[in-house]
C-alpha cells in the first residue's frame, strides 16, 4: 500500500513558533503508512495580481508541493482573532490564477496551539470559512487546539504533554483516513 503524503506548514515565520512545534511532533507521531513534508512559508512574497502569471519560483515550488501531496495540515497561531497574514498571502497566492486553484478538492485538517487559554480557535473558524470558497474538504474532528502551550512544550521545541501528543497523533491519523476517503471519489 502507498502511503499518504501529507503537505505540513505552519502560519508563523518564528523559527521557535510553538505551531512549528506542533508539526514536528506531527511528523514525530505519523504512522508507518504516513508521510508528512514541512513546507517553510518564509520567502513567499506578499501576494501581487501583476505576477500570478510570472510567480515567484518559492510559489511554484509551493503550489507543486500542494498538487503532490494527499492532503494538507495547516498549524496555525490566531493574530488578532484570526490568521496571520503569512498565511493567508500564502493561500491566495496557491490559489491563483483563478483557473488554476492548487486547493481545488484537497482534503485538510488545522491544529493550532497559543500562549493564552483559547488555543487558536478564531483562527481555526477563520481558516474554514477560506477553505469553503476554495473548495476544499476540511477534517472536523478530531479538534487540536492547544492552550497554554507554554506549559507543554520544552525549550528544544518538543511537545511534551502526553494528551496532546495523543491528539495530534489522532488528527495525522483521520486525516489520512480522510484523504483516502476524498480521493477515492
Amino acid at each position: 500500500m502507498e502511503k499518504t503524503k501529507i503537505l505540513g506548514f505552519a502560519g508563523s515565520l518564528r523559527k521557535q513558533s510553538f505551531n512549528r512545534a506542533l508539526l514536528k511532533a506531527a511528523v514525530e507521531l505519523a504512522p508507518g503508512d504516513v508521510e508528512i513534508e514541512v513546507f517553510d512559508l518564509a520567502g513567499i512574497p506578499p501576494f501581487d495580481q501583476d505576477d500570478e502569471f510570472s510567480m515567484p519560483e518559492k510559489v511554484r515550488e509551493f503550489k507543486a508541493k500542494i498538487r503532490d501531496a494527499d492532503a494538507i495540515l495547516i498549524a496555525t497561531p490566531e493574530y488578532n482573532y484570526s490568521i496571520p497574514g503569512v498565511l493567508k498571502n500564502a493561500i491566495d497566492w496557491a490559489s491563483r490564477p483563478a483557473d488554476d486553484n492548487s486547493w481545488e478538492g484537497k482534503p485538510v485538517a488545522i491544529m493550532s496551539a497559543s500562549g493564552g487559554m483559547l488555543g487558536g480557535v478564531k483562527a481555526q473558524f477563520h481558516l474554514r470559512q477560506v477553505f469553503v470558497y476554495l473548495n476544499m474538504h476540511a477534517l472536523n474532528r478530531p479538534e487540536v487546539v492547544v492552550p497554554h502551550i507554554g506549559q507543554k512544550i520544552d525549550q528544544d521545541g518538543n511537545i511534551t504533554d502526553q494528551h496532546t501528543r495523543g491528539k495530534i497523533r489522532e488528527l495525522v491519523e483521520a486525516l489520512a483516513r480522510w484523504s483516502q476517503k476524498i480521493n477515492s471519489r
